[in-house]
């Protein structure tokens, strides 16, 4: 199996991941390393990295509507009312991954979350983000971590915080994801192809 960059169905070249499938496809062209602020929308992507956990990535990609809906769009001040009858009732929800434990994390974190100053996620998380100087873009996927001390630090600080389910590589694919480190391949069409980045309303 490849690890370097792999023409997609359009012979442009991308991560061989972003080929695989036409769900990778339009994530990895539009999402993926791509700068996320905003507390809600990072408490999202923090959520669906811990559901994602000893599962791929695909399996929770293609239920992220179902998420979306059953965790109130993941506004933090909403999940954070969720009651125990709440829990049962995602526990029973197909649209989403059935983990008690990752479901009562959820819930948890975002009480811990309602009762920081907004914007407070946001900062902590980007705080953690490394210097993009000296860090050459990677030839193929062997040379990309799985970890960092920057992710270890980040995982530390959210652990410290009260937050559960975030260890080490969970915090290092939600830097990913949201462009806190840029893992696309050096011969990537999407280092090329940038898109605006996403910012908080306002």
């Amino acid at each position: 199996m490849s690890t370097g960059a792999l023409p997609g169905p359009d012979g442009r070249l991308r991560c061989p991941w972003g080929v695989s499938a036409e769900d990778y496809t339009a994530y990895h062209d539009e999402e993926w390393g791509r700068p996320v602020h905003g507390d809600d929308e990072l408490f999202e992507r923090l959520c669906l990295e811990a559901f994602q956990s000893g599962l791929s990535w695909i399996t929770i990609l293609r239920r992220r509507e179902g998420f979306r809906r059953a965790f109130a769009g993941f506004r933090i001040a909403e999940v954070a009312r969720f009651t125990e009858a709440d829990a049962e009732r995602l526990l029973g929800d197909p649209g989403i991954i059935r983990n008690r434990a990752k479901v009562e994390a959820t819930l948890a974190n975002a009480r811990v979350l309602a009762d920081w100053p907004a914007g407070e996620l946001d900062a902590l998380i980007w705080s953690h983000a490394p210097a993009a100087e000296g860090r050459p873009a990677p030839r193929s996927t062997a040379e990309v971590p799985a970890t960092t001390d920057e992710s270890a630090a980040l995982a530390k600080a959210l652990k410290k915080r009260g937050l559960r389910f975030v260890g080490p590589t969970t915090a290092y694919a939600l830097m990913q994801a949201c462009g806190l480190v840029d893992d696309h391949l050096a011969d990537c069409l999407a280092r090329r192809s940038p898109v605006p980045a996403l910012r908080p309303p306002g």
